[in-house]
């Protein structure tokens, strides 16, 4: 498949602003009515967008969201101070293919809303499936329309108001050529006899459940690996609660209340008291000094702790374990496991797409460690753990094959 971009040879011709201009920001009900007719009378698929602050906010909500049709124009609309009245917009698109790109993105924050898609397109999924190294928007943009995109602020604070115009001009080119992308895209699937594949993948991504929510997640604080005592993690997890309720009570990112290293360092240092702490690297500046006793209570909460109540050095294991240690606790998934994924591995070659894409690396670690029962095939086992038509085609005969040879 491509495994070097056609846009080599072919110059990129910069788009640094809409062809119509940059939409005005729809904020008043009446308004959010007003799009909608123009939406409903348009044709073919709708193009979306969000914007998030993801680095400046505690909540993944969209504080923009952007809307493209043929024979309505574009549209930005800011949610936030009538999220109530987006009705008429959530049924004037609610039908028609929508295209989003890295819909995983957007789809909870749009959910959130109450926009629900019927039909999708990813167009970056869709890259992934040709086997393109970037699937980046700019890289795909480049790639099928030879245009090149003014990029620049998708990291930015978007719960800013007003957005700045400069702002406003990268929001609404993300969603100015993503149709005339899609059927780019559409075409390359079908010449590559992957329309299908992608028509399943699209229909997974819409009715894939929500992943369940991670455990201890105190112990992703970066440089924890560098404490040494279950004490010294108690404080770590007691600091990093309270900077979470503060957090999400505010609705700030977590490391603009208190960075992960301000954390490390008070869990190393295990100060005596208010004065000790406050002579910490961070804990000393004007804002943190405000919640200074706040962050003391939890140090002592934590050194309050009876032995039998601290945290594990190690986390307990959640799912299953490293490859690597697959030939001590069970002996034939680790055989299952050598003979089935270089034989993936060669799949993907072959065929030229993602391994990953291929089949989800939870999927088959899940089915070497678990084995397949005596009346089922790997088949039915890939179909029950959600692997779709295309993916089994493709793996489960020859996945068979190789667990077959390390158990006969």
């Amino acid at each position: 498949m491509n495994d070097t971009p056609a846009t080599a040879a072919t110059p990129v011709v910069p788009l640094s602003a809409p062809r119509d201009g940059v939409p005005p920001v729809l904020l008043l009900p009446e308004e959010f009515d007003e799009a909608a007719e123009k939406l409903a009378a348009g044709t073919g698929p709708v193009a979306v967008d969000t914007e998030r602050a993801s680095g400046y906010r505690y909540s993944q909500r969209a504080y923009l969201v952007q809307l493209r049709r043929a024979g309505a124009g574009s549209f930005l609309i800011d949610p936030i101070e009538h999220p109530e009245a987006l009705t008429s917009v959530i049924d004037a698109i609610d039908g028609p293919e929508w295209i989003l790109h890295a819909a995983d993105q957007d789809l909870p924050c749009l959910r959130e809303l109450g926009f629900r898609p019927a039909a999708l397109f990813d167009t970056e999924l869709a890259g992934r499936l040709l086997n393109f190294p970037k699937v980046n928007l700019a890289a795909m943009v480049a790639e099928f329309l030879h245009l090149g995109l003014a990029k620049g602020h998708g990291a930015a604070d978007w719960s800013r108001r007003p957005l700045p115009a400069d702002w406003l001009n990268y929001a609404a080119l993300d969603v100015e050529v993503l149709v005339e992308l899609r059927d780019h895209i559409a075409e390359a699937l079908a010449d590559a006899g992957r329309a299908d594949w992608a028509a399943q993948e699209f229909e997974h991504v819409l009715s894939r459940r929500p992943a369940p929510p991670r455990t201890d997640r105190w112990r992703r604080t970066s440089n924890i690996h560098d404490l040494r005592t279950p004490r010294q993690l108690a404080i770590v997890r007691e600091l990093w609660t309270t900077r979470e309720e503060i957090a999400q009570r505010r609705d700030i990112a977590p490391g603009r209340i208190l960075p992960d290293s301000a954390i490390v360092t008070a869990a190393t240092a295990n100060p005596a008291d208010l004065s000790a702490l406050v002579r910490l690297p961070v804990f000393g500046g004007p804002r943190q000094r405000r919640q200074a006793d706040r962050w003391m209570r939890a140090i002592e909460r934590a050194r309050e702790l009876p032995d039998a109540q601290l945290p594990p050095k190690k986390a307990p294991q959640v799912g299953l374990p490293p490859y690597n240690r697959w030939d001590q606790r069970n002996p034939e998934a680790a055989a299952r496991a050598g003979a089935a994924r270089p034989v993936l591995k060669t799949i993907a070659e072959d065929v030229g797409v993602p391994q990953e894409n291929l089949l989800a690396p939870d999927v088959i670690r899940n089915l070497c460690w678990e084995g397949v029962a005596a009346d089922q095939t790997v088949d039915q086992w890939l179909a029950e753990h959600d692997a779709r038509p295309w993916q089994r085609e493709l793996v489960a005969d020859p996945i068979a094959e190789a667990i077959d040879s390390v158990q006969s």
